[in-house]
């Protein structure tokens, strides 16, 4: 009598919650950021190891740009579950993009977690396209003497280059506007290009015939051609 009566008190505290959790999914598959956010912050306090919830707002703190905030419920995450590669690139991610708003010297202080948190996702997940790049990013523009490195930035677009060709073209040319060497970039997008010929591919040889080169007419006869 006393399991049942347990059963009939906890089975409608379960379908209470799943029943927000879903409503909760729905407004944020609506981005209905906010609303979707109040429902999950209920659901998490009666269940504060909810991967999934837990996910949930850390997506919400990086679409509201609470970057804190998501490093926070991505920490979680990645100490809950640690097999996870993106975990670990998320919360890379959103001290990332934290560390654009603080000074240099605070942003400098970070980048030790962030390249761990980068790393662990690649080691986790071999092929982790969008951690190598934001390692490139990292190597980039670092001065030299915190760790910047060409040579470091071009062995993760090498690895790139290995199970994602298109990857491998775009960082190259990355890496080369980067440095000004605006006839080798133009290469490795031309080639990256003809492989995608997408939006993304378009775009990156766009920008460099019309920021770079200054040269509207090239980025125009681009543009007509990819949208023939």
């Amino acid at each position: 009598m006393k399991k049942l009566l347990i059963f009939f008190l906890i089975v409608p505290i379960c379908c209470w919650a799943q029943s927000n959790f879903d409503k909760a999914e729905k407004l944020f598959q609506s981005k209905k950021y906010t609303e979707a956010q109040l429902l999950f912050e209920g659901i998490l306090k009666s269940n504060p190891s909810d991967l999934k919830t837990l996910e949930y707002l850390g997506e919400i703190s990086a679409h509201q740009k609470s970057w804190v905030k998501g490093a926070e419920y991505f920490k979680k995450l990645k100490e809950l579950k640690p097999t996870v590669a993106d975990y670990f690139f998320k919360y890379g991610g959103c001290l990332a993009m934290h560390s654009l708003e603080v000074n240099r010297i605070k942003a400098f202080g970070m980048v030790g977690d962030m390249k761990e948190a980068f790393e662990k996702a690649i080691e986790l997940n071999p092929k982790h396209v969008q951690a190598r790049w934001a390692l490139i990013e990292i190597y980039l523009q670092l001065p030299g003497i915190l760790g910047g490195s060409e040579s470091k930035a071009l062995a993760y677009s090498n690895e790139l280059a290995q199970f994602s060709p298109i990857d491998g073209y775009l960082s190259k040319g990355r890496i080369d506007e980067y440095f000004k060497r605006y006839d080798s970039a133009e290469k490795n997008y031309k080639k990256a290009h003809e492989i995608g010929n997408s939006k993304v591919t378009f775009q990156k040889l766009y920008n460099l015939y019309l920021n770079k080169f200054k040269d509207p007419r090239k980025a125009q006869d681009l543009k007509r051609k990819f949208e023939a």
